[in-house]
């Protein structure tokens, strides 16, 4: 096997299930300090960061991921156990084998044949591993950008090695990412016997017209960036259980991955404006995940575009679909930031799996866009 397969197999036994990153970081730590990255851990509370840097100088090019995965559910659903990686039919199979400690695996074997053929490089290498990016990312990436902008160290190009890629690797780049606003909303009614409906209040019933107000409301057309901003109901619960009993409250959980197009602070103003004109009693708490960004046109974009053309001969798309990513924190810097990783097919699923030959050409091109932005 080659040594991005080896470093992914040694990756992916470790079960580092969010927030836990279980020495996944050591492991990069140990290789890239022996080409003199400096080692620093930034963790906070449960959460494990490591930032990792090369030189001194700028411009500071960043690679950006997270070491934690997603529970792997039933393992007897699995055709292999999802932390004891296996290779079958060209592909390796295991928990975070694309999402994402592919991407990381890759970062590591391209930085250090980039260090050995450009031991003299310009600017600044590092990379920035967080160990809760799939849960509420609360301690990650977030902390350690705040303590990074308070010294004043700034990053001016970052590569986020999620995976990005449609049906093969490279196909597509995230230029940018939608934002999220996550809302818990709780409807206040009265309890009481099904019999007597008259003494009681159905939350359920005095919500459903608000309901279908709310999903049904057209919130921008988006843009040339970004498809409309879209609000999807995650969960709704109510009841005891008992079938004679009129519930006295009804929990919602809805999300809007909005555009350029609006703002957090107008969609909460909307939202609320709908509710108001029903007549019921409710809740409503807030939580931002990140705003929408889009990286403009510039040295990093064009350097993805031509690396990407160089190993696999075809033109890249630029895209700000799918979900949310760590990016969504360094953006706000003014860092350009992308997404280049492996293809997104079995993220999250049972048997996830990442093609060897794929992952072989993405260390490939992580190595040369290294040289076109820091070779001298």
């Amino acid at each position: 096997m080659s040594d991005t397969v080896d470093l992914l197999v040694e990756l992916i036994k470790k079960e580092s299930i969010t927030p836990k990153d279980a020495g996944c970081q050591d492991v990069l730590a140990n290789r890239l300090t022996a080409l003199d990255f400096k080692d620093e851990r930034l963790n906070f509370a449960d959460t494990q960061n490591i930032w990792l840097r090369r030189g001194t100088e700028k411009p500071l090019l960043t690679f950006l991921g997270h070491t934690d995965v997603v529970p792997p559910g039933s393992l007897d659903l699995w055709d292999s156990p999802p932390f004891d990686p296996s290779i079958r039919n060209g592909k390796l199979y295991g928990r975070g084998t694309a999402d994402m400690k592919g991407g990381i695996a890759c970062f590591i074997t391209a930085v250090e044949r980039f260090i050995a053929n450009y031991p003299e490089h310009k600017g600044s290498i590092a990379l920035m591993i967080t160990s809760d990016e799939e849960g509420i990312a609360t301690n990650g990436v977030v902390k350690v950008i705040e303590v990074l902008e308070n010294r004043q160290e700034k990053i001016d190009w970052c590569l986020v090695g999620e995976p990005s890629s449609d049906k093969t690797v490279g196909d597509v780049i995230r230029v940018g990412r939608r934002g999220s606003l996550c809302a818990k909303l709780t409807i206040l009614g009265i309890q009481g016997h099904v019999a007597y409906p008259e003494i009681a209040e159905n939350p359920i019933h005095t919500f459903a017209s608000a309901l279908k107000e709310l999903t049904e409301e057209v919130w921008d057309q988006g843009n040339q960036f970004f498809p409309a901003t879209s609000l999807q109901v995650s969960n709704i619960n109510s009841g005891t259980g008992a079938e004679n009993i009129i519930p006295g409250d009804l929990q919602v959980q809805f999300n809007l991955r909005f555009s350029t197009e609006l703002n957090a602070q107008t969609i909460k103003q909307r939202s609320i404006a709908i509710l108001d004109k029903h007549d019921f009693k409710y809740d409503l708490q807030w939580r931002l995940s990140g705003n929408p960004f889009l990286t403009k046109k510039g040295q990093l974009i064009d350097a993805a575009h031509t690396a990407i053309k160089k190993i696999t001969g075809f033109e890249t798309v630029d895209d700000t679909g799918g979900g949310t990513s760590d990016g969504r924190f360094i953006a706000p810097t003014g860092a350009q930031v992308l997404e280049l990783g492996p293809v997104n097919k079995s993220i999250h699923k049972i048997n996830e799996n990442v093609d060897i030959e794929e992952l072989e050409t993405l260390s490939k091109i992580y190595e040369a866009l290294l040289i076109e932005l820091l070779s001298n």
